[in-house]
């Protein structure tokens, strides 16, 4: 094969199939490869915004603009913005040979996330693992590497976590023949002076856009990994690229584990200006789970303004983009559908039910107590909800918010989800647990009360489509802690709230009603569990 067929293959032939960035299996939950049709949208936003930001100029004839992978994995960001440039700039640079090398040498960069991935990355933007090597279609590198680095970087511990990410040492603290996750890229104080040291020279980017890792185990098998895709975005966005595009799971929206100043940063700055969300379980990457979905986002630097927001729902738009402000709550409203709602509900000005819903532990015992499998031998018998079962415990044993045991209460579970690629209950049915009862952390109580009565009421209202909506706003996964009720209305219970009293109160039309029934199901059985007290049951 001549240089010049060499030359050409990665570009002319990619419309053969299967392309192998199509079939690599992801490297986990966390380290996800994108699709490379997910990659040309995310391309496809850029290029809009960089036309309307440049009098309708074409960004891939354009010779001079830098573009940084900052977290490649399987290269895909990095070929696809390779094959726009070879076509684009073919009037500039007429010379197929000399047009590739420019591209591959000047104006695309990566950084790999471990060394396998590099290599994988090299060989899908070069067609081979030594950027220099024979078979390179690139002919001016004079390292293996090209501008795909990837060298080994360390952790640094400090009382056992690891400054940068948060790594737990006990897990991440190894030997030379395994990965350290140390990323690079979040790895340091001054991110230009990084890349300095790792391209050479001065080195500012037009465009910084990738699918960062997204969370690190601290030991705990999944159960507390913390984010980290995060810091890859901070770091993106310190560096004041011209645009930024990232995609990432979309729970920072309203939740997520340490997210709080990254949700209230990305909230208030409004230079984002474009969001792409993907609620949908396995739409935006089919057959990888990540609760929440996934999003990404274009951020431009010369902007400044509303975002626009569009939701993407069996691959098809929901309805027209809508540009909102997105700080006009603490949590971002994905659905556009339901920001009018919501801004009804919040004109009354009425008092929320997260005043009301207990924090986690709401009697001090964690979701692994267990106590008596029955009364007998207890001076003081409590029955006690636990996780999945009845048991009793001794009164005296009960040290935190002990004056409740005695009320009537309404639990809540903790946890409340399911695997299905769409979650249309957001709660639980409430259980009502008359006096003498207590529970393990594995529920809230939701509310306490002098009377069944207000109880029920209460059982009732939490039961609602309406309320379900509201919390649906704020749970972005499985996790139904008290903030999750803070749009909730703390409504008098001299009644018992439906459906159709509540509409009615908030002023709801029939378009908005159509679209809470169309996102919240009916419980099967709109009566709440009851519980009585243990006088009443022997069990």
């Amino acid at each position: 094969m001549n240089q010049n067929m060499t030359s050409q293959a990665p570009f002319t032939l990619r419309g053969r199939n299967p392309d192998v960035l199509t079939c690599i299996a992801n490297l986990s939950n966390d380290e996800v490869f994108t699709p490379p049709e997910f990659a040309n949208r995310m391309l496809d936003t850029l290029a809009e915004a960089w036309a309307a930001g440049h009098g309708g100029a074409n960004l891939w004839a354009d010779k001079t603009v830098r573009f940084l992978d900052p977290c490649t994995k399987s290269g895909v960001f990095l070929r696809e913005i390779t094959r726009r440039l070879v076509e684009g700039l073919k009037d500039e640079i007429p010379d197929l040979r000399e047009r590739v090398d420019h591209i591959l040498t000047k104006q695309v960069f990566g950084i790999g996330i471990t060394r396998l991935t590099a290599m994988l990355a090299r060989r899908s933007v070069y067609c081979s693992k030594h950027a220099n090597g024979p078979h390179s279609v690139a002919r001016s590198f004079k390292t293996d590497a090209g501008n795909i680095w990837f060298e080994r970087v360390e952790h640094t511990w400090v009382d056992g976590k690891c400054r940068y990410c948060g790594a737990n040492q006990a897990t991440y603290d190894r030997g030379p023949e395994l990965e350290t996750h140390a990323y690079a890229f979040i790895h340091t104080d001054d991110i230009q002076a990084r890349l300095a040291e790792i391209f050479g020279g001065n080195m500012q980017f037009d465009v910084i856009i990738g699918n960062p890792p997204y969370q690190l185990d601290d030991g705990g098998f999944g159960k507390s990994a913390a984010p980290i895709y995060h810091l890859f975005v901070e770091k993106a966005l310190d560096l004041e690229p011209r645009y930024a595009v990232f995609v990432t799971p979309s729970r920072w929206m309203a939740g997520g584990k340490g997210l709080d100043k990254y949700r209230q940063r990305m909230l208030k700055d409004k230079r984002l200006r474009k969001i792409v969300d993907y609620p949908k379980l396995y739409e935006g990457f089919p057959g990888v789970k990540i609760r929440g979905g996934i999003s990404y986002f274009l951020w431009d630097r010369d902007y400044h303004g509303p975002c626009e927001v569009q939701t993407i729902w069996d691959g098809q738009p929901t309805g027209p983009a809508v540009a909102r402000h997105l700080d006009a709550y603490d949590v971002l409203i994905r659905r556009n559908e339901a920001v009018p709602i919501l801004e009804k509900v919040r004109a009354r000005g009425e008092p929320t039910l997260e005043a009301r819903v207990s924090s986690r532990k709401p009697f001090g015992l964690a979701t692994n107590f267990k106590g008596k499998p029955t009364p007998a031998g207890l001076k003081q018998p409590v029955k006690l909800y636990e996780n999945q079962r009845i048991g009793w415990v001794e009164r005296s044993d009960i040290t935190v918010n002990a004056e409740w045991i005695d009320r009537w209460k309404v639990l809540m579970t903790r946890v409340q989800g399911t695997s299905a690629a769409v979650e249309t209950k957001f709660l639980s049915k409430p259980i009502i647990a008359g006096p003498g009862t207590a529970c393990t952390e594995t529920y809230l109580v939701a509310g306490h009360f002098d009377t069944e009565a207000e109880a029920a009421n209460y059982a009732q209202y939490l039961s609602s489509r309406f309320v379900r909506f509201l919390v649906s706003l704020r749970k972005s996964t499985q996790d139904a802690a008290r903030g999750v009720y803070a749009f909730v209305p703390d409504l008098p219970l001299d009644r018992a709230w439906t459906d159709a009293q509540l509409y009615a109160r908030y002023g709801l039309t029939q378009e908005e009603i159509a679209f809470i029934e169309s996102q919240v199901a009916a419980h099967d059985d709109s009566t709440p569990d009851v519980v009585d007290s243990d006088e009443d049951d022997d069990d």
